[in-house]
């Protein structure tokens, strides 16, 4: 979308009842079908979730990210909509809702649209559900048993309901997922940050946390915060970089990079890094990657810095091209498959043994504390290049789907499997 559609209520921008989403950066509510998202699998009132609007956003489209939710937030959801249900339809609506009649069966019948864990095999959330509501005082309140002379079955309680019964406060907490952000991109022939801190000291850098990163962090170190959506990187605590998801082998290809923050004592260097870049040193540190430097304009490839031309800063968008041969080895072969290797189980995650390979071209960044850079993969551009053929890196994204696609089907029709082997293959 190109424009912003206005505000779903002019007075307190809400439309209770129906799905809403806030933007994390204007704060303004919109309908979810404003930007014709999709909400098959989403509810009114849920906060566990993402959301930039168009206009905010640097790519200028839409994003959405629903995200895990805890029992906490399932539970807050759901006796916002009973209490919304009940307003609605109810002629003396209710505040107060059975544990055993409304709050179970609710998040029982929507639990996939409540959140993205998957249900439990064990029927114990249930249990959780009262000490969880029981021990947040600051959003449920509890009632244990029926008040003298009620009519109202003991079997009903214990009852909860919402502290604050105005339903329009609830929404998402993007000042807490701010600060509990944590690295999470991977990469190849993608974008890469690298930050430097004030830390001294030869350990310094080992000091740092490692963080609650998530399974792509070989690619990220955990100096570096990424945003949800995976396009944005801002440098903290040490020197280090990152790299995007996917690499290039061949062909001509274009992205975008623009610098949203950059104090005067910061500096980035933006550029290309094959796998075997060092996460843990500046872009242009070894014979791996290849960096433009926002001070002064200084190029670096094995830490030897050559003029290249002049600076950039705070505001700026910078385009970023390659094209590589066509006609070598490795343009011409497929992604090596992970068929053949160690399958290990660690932590409820499946894993392939990986090695590195020193064959791909990625895009990488590095940058030092607090400064601030997005990268818009396409394929819209602001500055798309006029007289080059390219295709945008976004491209890659489903080229490498049916790589490794190929590649695993190629490893099953030309590998011996269970002592059955397949006739030879002819192009």
């Amino acid at each position: 979308m190109d424009t912003q559609a206005g505000s779903v209520d002019e007075e307190n921008g809400r439309q209770l009842g129906e799905v809403e989403l806030q933007c994390g950066i204007c704060t303004k509510w919109f309908t979810a079908d404003t930007f014709g998202i999709d909400t098959s699998s989403c509810l009114p009132f849920m906060t566990n979730y993402s959301f930039h609007c168009n206009v905010c956003h640097h790519s200028g489209n839409t994003y959405f990210l629903r995200k895990q939710a805890n029992l906490k937030e399932m539970c807050l959801s759901a006796l916002a909509n009973l209490t919304w249900q009940s307003r609605t339809q109810d002629e003396h609506p209710k505040t107060m809702f059975s544990k055993d009649k409304d709050i179970i069966p609710f998040i029982d019948k929507y639990w996939e649209c409540m959140t993205t864990r998957q249900r439990p095999g064990k029927m114990t959330w249930p249990n959780n559900i009262v000490k969880t509501m029981s021990k947040e005082r600051d959003v449920f309140l509890v009632k244990e048993h029926p008040d003298p002379g009620s009519k109202d079955p003991e079997e009903d309680y214990p009852k909860f309901g919402l502290l604050d019964q105005d339903l329009s406060n609830i929404g998402p907490a993007y000042d807490n997922q701010k600060q509990s952000s944590t690295v999470s991109t991977s990469g190849n022939l993608n974008g890469g940050i690298a930050a430097g801190s004030s830390g001294k000291g030869r350990g310094a850098k080992r000091k740092q946390q490692d963080g609650g990163t998530t399974g792509t962090t070989k690619k990220a170190r955990p100096q570096l915060k990424i945003s949800d959506d995976r396009l944005t990187v801002i440098g903290e605590k040490g020197y280090s970089m990152v790299r995007a998801s996917h690499g290039v082998r061949k062909g001509a290809w274009y992205f975008e990079i623009t610098v949203d923050e950059m104090p005067p004592d910061t500096a980035a260097r933006l550029g290309w890094s094959q796998p075997l870049g060092n996460l843990q040193a500046p872009l242009g540190y070894d014979k791996f990657s290849y960096s433009w430097r926002s001070k002064k304009g200084t190029k670096f490839h094995q830490s030897i810095g050559k003029h290249y031309s002049s600076g950039y800063g705070q505001g700026d968008v910078l385009g970023f091209y390659i094209n590589l041969p066509e006609d070598t080895e490795t343009a011409k072969s497929l992604p090596d498959t992970y068929k053949d290797k160690a399958l290990i189980k660690f932590k409820s995650y499946l894993y392939f043994e990986e090695k590195d390979f020193v064959d791909k071209a990625e895009k990488s960044l590095k940058q030092t504390p607090h400064s601030e850079v997005s990268i818009n993969f396409g394929p819209c551009f602001k500055y798309p290049p006029k007289d080059l053929t390219y295709h945008p890196m976004s491209d890659m994204g489903w080229g490498a789907v049916v790589e490794h696609t190929l590649a695993d089907v190629l490893y099953h029709v030309e590998t011996e499997v269970d002592g059955r082997r397949s006739p030879p293959w002819e192009p």
